[in-house]
């Protein structure tokens, strides 16, 4: 879609050229939702393409993903044989309702500024311990764990003129053994709960509950629970005003779902018998 109200794009091509955050301002990096609807409220776009951020960055300690990092990108990382977490990336870029065309354009931390409760980018990273680096409107950075980071439905912790620089993911949460559970109400559809189990040494679960809540959830079990025990925790940690309600899905469907599915999670990280 054209947005007939924009005057001017900026290209800035360090930090030091930003230019300085104004009212009707944008930062424009794949644009996929941004040119999807009207705009015109908006006056000036800053594209973030020149300033190059690598998309993908591997180190000894970490995965550090670019926000200009493109789906198609990390869904094609070819990773080290010990990521035991590895599918996971390839199970949440195929859980955008997005043809290939968006995933070629849409970019991860787009996805994750966006904040809908069906991110699955945010399902990820938050599930892996992932942790945002915010150059900060002011100058400096903040960082903050996605879990943080996003806080309702199309809300985060983001200021005027902030901006998600990177995410970064440790290599030790990427070598954790996991368990997705993805569902919607259509075959194609946008997800109406996603859950992601991970497990630690000691039988030390990590539960983060995504699509069906408003914003991420996470449950740390320092031992292994039982169905009683998770079933429990889920009740005490989401409470009812948490579920999201959207023509995807009615809060007491997605409760139900939550519970079902980490409790398919619990199974077979734990190789419990099913309540």
């Amino acid at each position: 879609m054209d947005l007939n109200t924009i005057t001017a794009v900026a290209h800035p091509q360090t930090r030091a050229q930003l230019p300085v955050w104004t009212a009707g301002d944008a930062w424009l990096a794949g644009g996929t939702w941004l040119f999807s609807e009207p705009q015109t409220h908006l006056t000036r776009l800053i594209d973030l393409t020149d300033l190059k951020w690598p998309a993908l960055t591997i180190t000894e300690s970490h995965l550090s993903i670019g926000a200009t990092c493109t789906i198609a990108e990390l869904d094609g990382l070819a990773c080290p044989s010990d990521w035991l977490a590895a599918p996971l990336i390839n199970q949440c870029c195929r859980a955008f309702l997005a043809s290939f065309k968006i995933w070629k354009t849409a970019t991860i931390g787009g996805n994750l500024c966006m904040s809908l409760p069906a991110g699955p980018m945010i399902s990820l990273t938050s599930a892996l311990e992932g942790v945002c680096t915010i150059w900060k409107a002011g100058g400096g950075e903040q960082r903050l764990p996605v879990a943080e980071f996003v806080t309702g439905n199309q809300r985060n912790r983001l200021t005027p003129g902030d901006l998600l620089r990177q995410i970064d993911i440790p290599i030790a949460a990427l070598r954790r053994r996991t368990a997705f559970r993805q569902i919607s109400l259509a075959p194609v559809g946008r997800s109406a709960a996603l859950l992601i189990g991970s497990l630690e040494a000691g039988d030390r679960l990590t539960l983060t509950v995504t699509a069906s809540t408003v914003r991420p959830i996470q449950l740390r079990f320092h031992k292994a629970p039982d169905a009683s025990a998770l079933r429990a925790a889920l009740m005490q940690e989401i409470t009812d005003d948490l579920y999201h309600t959207d023509i995807h899905g009615a809060p007491l469907w997605r409760k139900h779902m939550t519970l079902r599915l980490a409790e398919e999670i619990r199974g077979e990280l734990l190789g419990a018998t099913p309540a």
